[in-house]
């Protein structure tokens, strides 16, 4: 960790530039303690100041879109690649210095670039359940033993649980939408995605649909919780960010990309969120198992994108059947 953040400081020439102004505003579903470690570095090394908004990742959207006329922000930093795939529109397209750097999968955004490696997960409370019970399949999650015992985020307001439901529907078609109001019926839903894994840490839930990173967290520390990788399949994508059209701070907002997608920085997210990198010279967390060990399905962002306002009425219509 210390050659990673010594390495930090030998890269300030590189994204230090002159600009119209001293600041950059954005936009962020990260989580607060990465925000907390990331945003004091980066004005360490470039004398930009940071000024940001946490929101959940649907509220970052929709805050953007409303603000499109008159952008207030200049990048939106960290939410799911189908939520910018589908506002386009209102972002600005950019090629990052060390573009050819970046993993070829993950260069399949319209105006926006990945940023982290994510990927679904079941995480399994090791106390509360047996390996023989442990859910393999999207499919298994629909048994009524799991009845009130699957923690999940509402797909129409998380970025992370709205590919989770667009998982299944990948997998299954038409037919997904019986097995996800299945997995419904027994999940307890909560208030963020990342508050999921720490219901199933702390044995609230038995199970919980989460990310990779969030679960792999809880698995280090200790506690007593496993991963599980549907054998069905599971999506495997980029995390996303974007400049916005229109921003007010553009070239510092091009600064604050190109650090975000540098190698040291790629590097500390590897070792302090446990995310896959999206550069080709940056290795994986150790304890995750290669991709070709994973069973990963291709995730159109375009579908997913253009489906989104249908899929999410469709969820919430279930929701409110379900009285949850």
């Amino acid at each position: 960790m210390k050659r990673v953040l010594l390495a930090f400081f030998c890269v300030v020439a590189v994204f230090v530039a002159s600009a119209a102004s001293n600041e950059v505003v954005v936009y962020t579903a990260h989580e607060e303690s990465i925000i907390n470690a990331l945003v004091p570095m980066f004005e360490k090394e470039t004398g930009i100041k940071v000024n940001y908004v946490k929101l959940a990742s649907g509220d970052v959207i929709k805050r953007a879109k409303a603000e499109a006329n008159n952008p207030q922000a200049d990048v939106i930093w960290s939410i799911g690649g189908e939520q910018l795939e589908a506002e386009s529109q209102i972002l600005q397209a950019y090629t990052p210095k060390d573009w050819d750097k970046i993993v070829g999968v993950y260069k399949v955004g319209t105006n926006w670039l990945p940023y982290t490696g994510i990927m679904n997960v079941f995480v399994v409370n090791t106390k509360m359940l047996r390996p023989e019970q442990y859910p393999q399949t999207w499919t298994d999650l629909q048994d009524a033993r799991f009845k009130k015992l699957i923690s999940s985020a509402p797909a129409d307001k998380s970025g992370s649980a709205y590919m989770q439901l667009a998982n299944v529907i990948a997998i299954y078609g038409e037919k997904g939408w019986d097995i996800y109001k299945g997995i419904m019926k027994n999940m307890v839903i909560s208030t963020s995605s990342g508050a999921v894994p720490k219901f199933v840490n702390d044995g609230e839930q038995a199970v919980g649909l989460t990310l990779e990173d969030n679960a792999f967290r809880f698995v280090e520390g200790g506690g007593p919780v496993t991963i599980v990788y549907p054998k069905d399949g599971t999506v495997a994508a980029p995390d996303g960010m974007a400049i916005l059209k229109g921003a007010p701070n553009l070239a510092n907002a091009k600064i604050f990309t190109d650090w975000c997608l540098s190698k040291p920085v790629q590097e500390y997210l590897v070792n302090a969120m446990k995310r896959r990198p999206v550069r080709t010279d940056v290795a994986s967390p150790k304890g995750l198992p290669a991709m070709t060990e994973v069973k990963s399905i291709p995730y159109d962002f375009g579908w997913a994108a253009s489906n989104k306002n249908a899929f999410v009425k469709k969820f919430t219509d279930i929701k409110m059947d379900l009285g949850l």
